[in-house]
């Protein structure tokens, strides 16, 4: 395993690879790897000759006060773990690498984006395709992986890849959860004690919003309803969202007719927790 921190070395060994016709899988992250992230590094092992992970906590897609500073990292076992799951090269860029100078482009996402995550963190997605943008072009993949615990991100980057044609196949993995039943995430680190004895009600929750409709409910406020009212009840947390829509496009719905997404958004004191469920018009879930 290589770990290399240069743009034009990165993208010099992405060229090599296209050349030699090697089959390119790619894992974005922002470090601080989990159980979740793992699970995209095997997906890609499995699918691909070659596999590359980047490591760059993006500054783009943090708004003003929420949690840069804070967001966990741990270089070295980040490294241990990619070498453990097959990882061939990691890129590992600095800050000033990605960004040089002020960019000359101010890419904007239009759609999928005025809801969930995106309505209460205004240029979040910009960042994400901005960097991504980058990202593709350097490291060039077949296929990248994205965990469908972000579902709006999957939606939003499958769209942004389609728009401006990349020849990359977008990758959706199923969400990786604790034994409780709570998302792995890497902002779980900053949860306090009782933070995380109370956080599997998000999931549980949304269990309880999907059987509602699979028990008659038509109504989406209700069902909305209901998993806000679990959620006030169960934790201390401040709600961002509950929001249903249909999926992907993320448009408001009357009806559940076709494939939608119970999503959520919690606030505790240093974390801000999201989680999802995806299901069709009969309450089947979607996986990936």
């Amino acid at each position: 395993m290589r770990v290399i921190s240069s743009v034009t070395e990165m993208q010099s060994i992405s060229m090599n690879l296209k050349r030699s016709d090697h089959s390119v899988g790619f894992v974005p992250t922002m470090g601080y790897l989990h159980e979740g992230h793992e699970q995209l590094l095997d997906a890609a092992r499995a699918n691909h000759d070659v596999v590359i992970l980047s490591i760059f906590v993006n500054p783009l897609q943090f708004g003003a006060g929420e949690d840069l500073d804070h967001y966990p990292r741990d270089e070295a076992r980040d490294r241990q773990i990619a070498k453990a799951h097959g990882v061939d090269y990691v890129f590992l860029p600095s800050e000033r690498t990605m960004y040089p100078t002020p960019p000359i482009l101010d890419i904007q996402v239009v759609r999928r984006t005025d809801a969930l995550c995106g309505k209460s963190r205004p240029g979040h997605f910009a960042g994400v395709v901005t960097v991504l943008a980058k990202l593709f072009n350097i490291c060039q993949p077949d296929g990248a992986y994205f965990g469908m615990k972000d579902a709006q991100q999957v939606a939003v980057v499958t769209g942004f890849v389609e728009d401006l044609n990349f020849p990359i196949e977008i990758v959706a993995v199923e969400t990786v959860r604790e034994a409780d039943g709570l998302a792995k995430s890497s902002r779980n680190a900053n949860l306090t004690k009782q933070e995380r004895l109370e956080a599997p009600a998000i999931q549980q929750a949304l269990k309880i919003g999907r059987d509602a409709f699979m028990n008659g409910e038509t109504s989406v406020e209700a069902i909305k309803q209901k998993v806000k009212t679990f959620i006030e009840g169960e934790t201390h947390g401040k709600i961002d969202y509950v929001e249903l829509r249909s999926y992907p496009e993320l448009e408001e719905i009357a009806l559940i007719e076709d494939h939608v997404i119970l999503a959520v958004a919690v606030q505790f004191k240093k974390a801000r927790l999201i989680d999802n469920v995806v299901f069709d018009h009969t309450g089947t879930v979607v996986k990936g």
